[in-house]
């Protein structure tokens, strides 16, 4: 199978990954808009490693500054998981405290 091909199929299961999620209501919000911007990174490295192949004739992980800002996109996706989560485990840990 294509690598193409694999990278296409992989997004259904991750977009049911999203629904079941969503759906849940127990994920931190920062978390789930970070799940979710993962799609953002998607649908960057696509048009740029496209771009990287006409105008460069290389691939996108060869051209630096395509895939640094395309990566800079997961850096972020990646930040907000984990700050929604910290988040959660910090209010977890002061819930108790607050109760009389």
């Amino acid at each position: 199978m294509a690598k193409e091909t694999l990278f296409a199929v992989s997004l259904f299961p991750y977009l049911g990954f999203l629904w079941f999620l969503t759906r849940s209501g127990q994920t931190p919000r920062l978390a789930l808009i970070g799940f979710y911007a993962l799609l953002v990174f998607v649908a960057i490295t696509i048009p740029a490693g496209l771009y990287a192949k006409t105008a460069y004739g290389a691939n996108l992980a060869d051209v630096d500054w395509l895939h640094g800002g395309a990566e800079s996109f997961l850096t972020l996706s990646n930040i907000l998981v984990v700050l929604g989560f910290r988040q959660a485990i910090l209010d977890r840990q002061l819930s108790p405290m607050l109760e009389p």
